[in-house]
């Protein structure tokens, strides 16, 4: 009997040849001053194109979007451009990837973003939160965020079209689709939970209201680039960043009916993944499955053993493999053939060049070395 990992499946009008995903994993390895994606970006993706889809890095759709130094944009065209060379160099070795755009919203530092204060669904500072900065001066480093300020309807509408403008640019720069970052306490976060939302207007308030400015965005680029090339990915019980919902399996399963409705190609679903982390509840994974008709990916502390479970349970449809993609380029072979799977060096994610990025062999390479 066939893995459940390695059978196709069809993902809008991509047919994908294995349900192994790379989910989007920051690496801050942009070229500077630009923030455009570059040549040792395209390899390392290219690398890893074996995976039946990858999800690029976390990429601002704004000036403002930014969190940290060293991340990619998608709003000039320098920056569209260096994201084609990625694109192009996928293809090429046969493999799908989906651009994540995101805005940080109050996860970042006046650094980061010109000067600015950060906006946000609220003026809350995340508590206990700090970003990655290079101020041109110091020595780059972690420091604190500061308190944002509480979007206006008018900041809201321009997010929005930066957001259906990014859509378009990633489509230009020859990504197979967009997911929407919506997760991991970013600025969609920021209005869903309710303990980062202390709104009074129609964004505030109920599940209905603090689920409206995720649902404008989305209908914005689903007009844009069409529903078959929109995927959303949602973090429900991560108090990443410091946001925390109140009711998680309600404010949650309320927004995957949401984005049901939508008819977006996929939902992907942010597990946490810390090492003593609860599980998700399975009432919840069913509970999803039975509001949402589309692909659903699940992400977080999976191994091919479980990831297989949870296809053949019918919970999940695609499962995302972070850490291990990153020292594994050949990840699916190697699950498939049973190899053992390298490690990672954790002082070489962040910001660097090749060391730690393309420099990890495949296994085929590690057996001729020895």
């Amino acid at each position: 009997m066939k893995n459940a990992l390695f059978q196709p499946i069809q993902l809008g009008t991509l047919s994908l040849k294995n349900r192994i995903v790379m989910p989007p994993m920051t690496r801050s390895r942009a070229s500077q001053p630009s923030n455009a994606a570059n040549e040792l970006m395209a390899t390392y993706y290219a690398q890893r194109a074996s995976a039946g889809l990858i999800v690029a890095e976390g990429t601002q759709i704004s000036a403002m979007g930014q969190g940290y130094a060293w991340t990619p944009g998608i709003y000039t065209a320098e920056q569209i451009a260096g994201w084609k060379k990625v694109t192009d160099a996928v293809h090429q070795q046969g493999g799908a990837i989906f651009a994540q755009l995101w805005h940080v919203g109050r996860v970042t530092h006046p650094d980061n973003i010109g000067g600015e204060q950060p906006i946000s669904s609220s003026a809350l500072k995340a508590e206990n939160v700090k970003v990655f900065i290079d101020n041109g001066t110091d020595e780059p480093g972690f420091v604190d965020v500061v308190e944002p300020r509480e979007m206006t309807k008018a900041d809201i509408n321009i997010v929005i079209e930066q957001y259906r403008q990014a859509a378009l640019n990633a489509i230009e720069a020859g990504f197979d689709g967009i997911e929407l970052h919506a997760a991991n306490g970013y600025l969609i976060n920021q209005f869903i939970d309710s303990e980062a939302n202390n709104r009074t207007d129609e964004y505030g308030g109920s599940i209905e209201n603090r689920l409206r400015f995720l649902g404008e965005v989305v209908a914005a680029m689903v007009d844009a680039i069409g529903a078959d090339r929109v995927g959303v990915r949602l973090a429900p019980f991560t108090s990443l960043n410091g946001t925390v919902d109140a009711t998680p399996v309600d404010t949650y399963t309320a927004a995957a009916a949401l984005l049901n409705t939508y008819k977006i190609v996929y939902l992907h679903i942010a597990e946490v993944d810390w090492d003593d982390a609860p599980d998700t509840p399975q009432g919840f994974k069913q509970a999803v499955r039975d509001a949402y008709q589309g692909v659903i990916i699940y992400a977080g502390r999976y191994d091919s053993k479980r990831a297989e479970q949870a296809i053949k349970d019918g919970m999940a449809d695609m499962v995302g493999f972070g850490r291990p993609f990153v020292a594994n380029p050949d990840l699916p072979s190697r699950i498939e053939k049973g190899h053992p799977l390298a490690q990672h060096d954790p002082s070489t994610l962040f910001g660097g060049d090749e060391k730690g990025l393309t420099d990890y062999p495949t296994y085929a390479q590690y057996r001729l070395a020895i």
